[in-house]
């Protein structure tokens, strides 16, 4: 199935596109060196490929190969034929990206929606991976942090009638994050429909998908509990998503895994903060994944950026 509206005058051109599970289409972007380790980024629920630009960026001037890519039904991705976008089939999706890449073993780094399937992957042995970093997700998430968010992607299912409207939108949402100083920047997240209404460039169909919090809970702590390879988990310090008390039923179940909390960044802790998350990654890689036979620079010389991408939205478990 095609996706429903057109994309907007200014959206970047994904770089590649690899044939996900259903044949449908992932589009992806990528940085570094190909032969570098390879790292792959996954989103949260409503956002895109580009709330990884300058986190990927950055690891790849480390001398990863970054791949970030739009999941199914979000983005340049294919909408679903059959509306089905539970974690399983984005699971599958993952396995044919990385058979399109190689099937080279990967870093898996997931932010909320992206992390649960990058934890379900990994927790139940449906993708080898050489390192795990979950990005404001755990098994134990708050469950009025996530209303919030489902409450701001129900909002004007009818669509908005100006880009000025858009960000008003988001600043209500994220007072916390400066305004965009460009609306173009907004592009890469709406469609433009026939009836001349921008609407966000998610299939509306990923908004009815049930999630069942208590199963959740039940199948992310058992994969939790089966880790072996080196983990890391990031917290945002303002999420209202992901408490310390959710972090910390994490530790317990994984042990070994290491944790840092960025204390200045929300739950969208690569747009609120890609400069210091940037550098908690790469430091974690160094020691874990190294690069072969290339020079280490320290982290922060990789010149990282402060301010996020523009229009990175929203971020559902």
């Amino acid at each position: 199935m095609s996706n429903a509206g057109e994309r907007l005058s200014g959206t970047p051109i994904p770089m590649h596109r690899w044939s996900g599970a259903q044949g449908v289409s992932i589009a992806g972007d990528s940085w570094g060196d190909p032969q570098g380790p390879l790292v792959l980024l996954q989103h949260g629920g409503g956002q895109t490929r580009h709330a990884w630009k300058n986190v990927g960026e950055q690891l790849g001037a480390a001398g990863y190969h970054a791949v970030s890519f739009d999941a199914r039904g979000h983005g340049d991705s294919d909408w679903a034929p059959d509306g089905v976008y539970g974690q399983d089939i984005m699971v599958e999706d993952l396995r044919c990206v990385i058979a399109a890449l190689g099937g080279r073993r990967p870093v898996l780094v997931g932010a909320s929606m992206g992390g649960g399937t990058s934890l379900v992957a990994v927790g139940e042995d449906r993708v080898d991976a050489t390192a795990l970093v979950l990005v404001d997700i755990a098994p134990r998430i708050e469950p009025e942090g996530v209303q919030k968010i489902q409450a701001f992607m129900d909002q004007r299912p009818e669509g908005f009638n100006s880009l000025e409207e858009v960000a008003q939108a988001i600043g209500a949402y994220q007072p916390h994050r400066k305004p965009p100083k460009d609306l173009a920047g907004l592009a890469k997240n709406l469609r433009l429909t026939a009836d001349g209404k921008y609407r966000w460039h998610w299939d509306p169909r990923f908004m009815t998908l049930r999630r069942e919090m208590d199963k959740r809970l039940i199948r992310l702590e058992a994969c939790a509990s089966a880790l072996a390879l080196p983990t890391l988990l990031v917290r945002g310090g303002l999420s209202d998503v992901l408490s310390e008390e959710g972090a910390a039923a994490f530790l317990e179940l994984c042990r070994h895994s290491e944790y840092v909390n960025i204390t200045e960044a929300g739950h969208m802790v690569a747009g609120d903060r890609n400069d210091v998350f940037g550098r908690a990654v790469i430091d974690f890689l160094r020691r874990t994944v190294p690069v072969a036979g290339l020079p280490v620079k320290p982290a922060h010389d990789l010149h990282p950026h402060h301010e996020g991408p523009a229009g990175d939205v929203v971020d559902v478990p």
